[in-house]
């Protein structure tokens, strides 16, 4: 089932840390045996693992890039940096496009065939992240846990896609990133002429608009 975001009247709705042993010096005669330090704690764990990472979305109408958020989103960053790192986003596009609402892509070819995916994720949309103009959030069916590869950003504020319940109607769209650059090519492409396809998918770009490659933005 392609993941979609649910209408509403008037409105389009619906996201090993390795403890150090240390080692025993001995002497001659032997020294009493060093005691090795405690292992790390979650709270320690967390501030190894950097709180954003970069990608670099480079578009047939541009580039955009974007942080992140890999301390509120980690199981959907995970998910769609190794989406990103297989290269499996190269060559897709954004396949339906919403001014004032938002451009989902990710999934299809330019030809429209759905690309097979990895399993489906846990929703993380309760993470406190809001459907800001600009954020990156994971399309998903009306079932909460069911994201894979495909995402969409926010070209409004769409509160109405937050998280306000944990309900199957109210859990919302997982925000994982947000751009830092490249609004004018999100508004580039949320402005393009749309149609429906012959397969019968709605709001599809009339020329396609390509993602030609989500990589991690060089150190």
């Amino acid at each position: 089932m392609t993941p979609t975001l649910l209408k509403t009247a008037g409105a389009f709705a619906a996201a090993a840390a390795i403890a150090a042993a240390a080692g025993c010096a001995r002497e001659t005669p032997p020294a009493p045996e060093a005691t090795p330090p405690p292992a790390p704690t979650a709270a320690e764990k967390k501030q190894d693992t950097p709180m954003t990472v970069t990608v670099v979305i480079e578009t047939s109408m541009g580039t955009m890039k974007a942080e992140l958020f890999q301390d509120k989103a980690p199981v959907t960053v995970a998910n769609f940096l190794a989406y990103a790192d297989a290269g499996f986003y190269d060559g897709t596009i954004f396949h339906r496009v919403i001014p004032n609402f938002m451009i989902q892509g990710g999934g299809f070819t330019p030809d429209m065939s759905q690309k097979p995916t990895k399993a489906q994720i846990k929703n993380e949309a309760a993470n406190g992240l809001k459907n800001t103009r600009g954020t990156l959030a994971m399309a998903r069916t009306d079932v909460v846990d069911s994201a894979t590869c495909q995402f969409f950003i926010n070209h409004k504020d769409n509160g109405f896609l937050d998280h306000q319940a944990p309900t199957p109607q109210a859990f919302g769209y997982c925000v994982f990133g947000k751009l830092t650059e490249g609004l004018d090519v999100l508004d580039k492409i949320a402005a393009v002429p749309t149609g429906r396809h012959p397969a019968g998918h709605a709001d599809v770009p009339s020329t396609p608009v390509k993602i030609l490659s989500i990589k991690r933005a060089a150190q």
